[in-house]
């Protein structure tokens, strides 16, 4: 069967209108099934904001980048907002990249990046702007400071966002017991901080280095420091070095004063007993040292060195001891004295010893010879016991006996 000219044609059309619809509902339902891919970005202030918007298949369906305040900034390739810090990355299908140079806090907030699909599918990205802290300067600082004075120091920085942290460095050692402050800047969007660091002046922080350091995420781990340097003024302190530990005579004597303060302790001051220097010839005094040649006992006493500085003054004493060679020299052989006194002592008590038993024999050898005699007790008259008695004594004569 053959078909008309006119009949073929029409089916021809009507072939081309199916395949044509069927086209445009792939197209569609490949576009709905793809999402924007966008990221959060943070960028310093004055720094320079990339945004990017991603979709991996597109067919030919457009894109636009808007800011907070919902303007469209790029639409595809076509810039809408005249913006001379917004400039165009890469358009294409797949992707619309744009940048904005030179950001300021009013650019923080929520960017939306919108694929034309049916319907419009949309991703944010939020813009992150952190405010860079100002260089901190310390307050409250005087020069030169008193020994014993309190000093209030505080160090401040504007500006930060977030707010910045603040500590405090003693020669590179961290001060812990200080105060912080944190307040909201005018524009309700950065922070002013502060730190203050109380404490009373002492010697020992004299040059000492004093700083402040701000650390910020902005700062690239570099952080802001300011310094300063401690000037403490104080009296001076002073002390006696001898040369001689055991000084003996004829031999010299070297006493050197040490005195430390701020400002510099003028010349010192040396005196012995309360008084000026006895003898000059021998006790020569050149700046800080005092040298005194042939030590005699006449140079025992008390020597005093005093220094003074416009704060005030302060003053040490050593005592000098002469000792004697010769002396010294017999004390290493045996001590006769003492010797002596030890035989003497056992002497005595010998001879104290020996009267004492000679006594004691004595006594007991003489109730002996009584108790001998007591048979002239018995007898009846005067001249019998005087009988007896003789008799008694012949009889003792006989009984006598010798103690050794």
């Amino acid at each position: 069967m053959r078909l008309k000219p006119g009949a073929l044609l029409r089916f021809y059309s009507l072939c081309g209108i199916l395949v044509q619809v069927a086209a445009t509902k792939n197209k569609a339902r490949g576009s709905q099934g793809q999402f924007p891919l966008t990221q959060n970005v943070t960028v310093v202030e004055g720094g320079t904001a990339n945004l990017t918007c991603r979709v991996d298949q597109n067919d030919n369906t457009s894109l636009q980048w808007s800011n907070p305040a919902q303007q469209t900034l790029y639409f595809d390739d076509k810039k809408a907002l005249r913006d001379n810090r917004i400039e165009l990355v890469r358009a294409s299908w797949h992707e619309l990249s744009i940048s904005v140079s030179d950001v300021s806090l009013s650019d923080e907030g929520q960017y939306t990046c919108s694929l034309f699909t049916m319907p419009v599918k949309t991703s944010k990205a939020f813009l992150t702007v952190l405010g860079v802290p100002e260089k901190p300067q310390i307050t409250g600082f005087t020069s030169p400071v008193m020994e014993g004075e309190r000093m209030q120091l505080t160090c401040k920085t504007s500006g930060s966002k977030p707010a910045a942290d603040i500590r405090w460095f003693k020669n590179d050692k961290e001060v812990k017991d200080v105060k912080y402050l944190k307040e909201e800047d005018a524009n309700r969007k950065t922070f002013t901080v502060s730190s203050t660091m109380d404490f009373l002046a002492d010697r020992n922080d004299d040059g000492a280095v004093l700083s402040c350091r701000v650390d910020h995420e902005s700062l690239n781990s570099t952080p802001q420091i300011a310094m300063q340097v401690l000037e403490i003024h104080y009296t001076p302190l002073v002390k006696i070095i001898s040369s001689n530990s055991w000084p003996e005579e004829g031999q010299s004597i070297i006493l050197t004063c040490e005195s430390k303060g701020k400002p510099v302790p003028e010349p010192v001051l040396w005196t012995k007993d309360g008084g000026e220097l006895p003898d000059p010839e021998r006790m020569v005094v050149n700046g800080r040292v005092l040298s005194i040649s042939f030590l005699n006992k006449t140079d025992n006493g008390t020597y005093r060195c005093e220094a003074k500085n416009p704060i005030g003054r302060n003053s040490t004493e050593y005592v000098l001891i002469v000792h004697d060679p010769n002396a010294l020299a017999g004390q290493t052989g045996p001590d006769h004295a003492l010797i002596g006194g030890i035989v003497a002592v056992v002497v005595f008590v010998t001879l104290c010893s020996i009267i004492l038993l000679g006594r004691y024999l004595a006594r007991h050898k003489g109730t002996y010879l009584t108790n001998e005699a007591k048979g002239a007790e018995d007898a009846p008259d005067a001249d019998t016991a005087i009988i007896n008695a003789e008799g008694s004594q012949v009889n003792a004569e006989e009984k006598k006996e010798y103690f050794i």
